[in-house]
């Protein structure tokens, strides 16, 4: 049977490892071709070890090996050349362009919003908000070009529904990815493509499980922070893929400027 996804063309930001990893694998298992990138390189004010070009590998040979086409380059969300000239890299190769995941993001943790560093506070705007805003600006030209409408899935969070203490930087940058949700959603409804937020619960990935958000999540804040409804302490990142999968399919064909939530019930708590 063919793919959900057969004959599309998606696009997916950090997409070396986590979440990102599983987004390009999962759509490539539906029949999508990927154009996929990460920074992988440090940043300054994340204490925790980011993604690296052997990553990136490890996801080329994991779509490679479901007989799917994959571009994959290294490019730093923040860059708006860099991400331009992956997408348009991509759709030189595949010809169009259909999904778009951006789903790259960094987390980091203070006491309170106001001891915060400028640092800590400019760098998670850049990732985690201007970074998805810059990787929309980079693919919706190729995307109405195409004239097949599409889908843009946008990653946010529970913390992007309400307030959470020690992240403030992250719950704001995540607040502010339904907003620009939203706003596209409204702008791209003419050309038939869809603009949706997917708030995850914590995910079983490198960005949670390292000793540094271990610190996190072990104090009052942290443990608040991390409640689900359902006896599960993380949802795995296939459960998001999953979503996204259902959003960018025909099945979803009507679904536009939702906030998705998989969150194990973490809201109702």
């Amino acid at each position: 049977m063919a793919g959900r996804l057969e004959g599309k063309v998606a696009l997916v930001s950090g997409a070396a490892r986590g979440q990102g990893r599983s987004h390009a694998v999962r759509l490539a298992q539906e029949g999508a071709d990927v154009i996929a990138f990460d920074a992988c390189r440090q940043l300054d004010t994340v204490p925790y070890g980011l993604a690296t070009a052997e990553d990136l590998a490890e996801t080329v040979k994991a779509v490679e090996d479901l007989d799917r086409r994959i571009v994959a380059r290294t490019a730093d969300v923040r860059d708006t050349a860099a991400v331009r000239a992956v997408v348009e890299e991509g759709v030189r190769e595949f010809g169009r362009l259909d999904v778009v995941c951006a789903n790259a993001g960094i987390v980091s943790f203070a006491d309170n919003a106001w001891s915060l560093t400028d640092e800590q506070w400019d760098e998670m705007i850049a990732v985690n908000l201007t970074g998805v805003w810059k990787t929309v600006k980079a693919a919706v030209p190729a995307m109405i070009e195409a004239g097949g409408g599409g889908c843009i899935v946008l990653t946010s969070s529970t913390a992007g529904v309400k307030g959470m203490a020690g992240i403030g930087h992250y719950v704001s940058a995540k607040h502010g990815v339904v907003g620009l949700m939203r706003t596209l959603s409204v702008e791209l409804a003419p050309h038939n493509i869809r603009v949706n937020t997917v708030h995850p619960t914590g995910v079983n990935t490198p960005m949670v499980i390292n000793d540094y958000t271990a610190q996190f999540t072990a104090t009052e804040s942290g443990q608040s922070n991390m409640q689900n409804l359902l006896p599960v302490e993380l949802v795995e990142p296939v459960d998001i893929s999953n979503a996204i999968v259902w959003l960018a399919s025909d099945e979803a064909r009507y679904v536009t400027g939702v906030s998705l939530l998989v969150d194990a019930g973490f809201l109702q708590r």
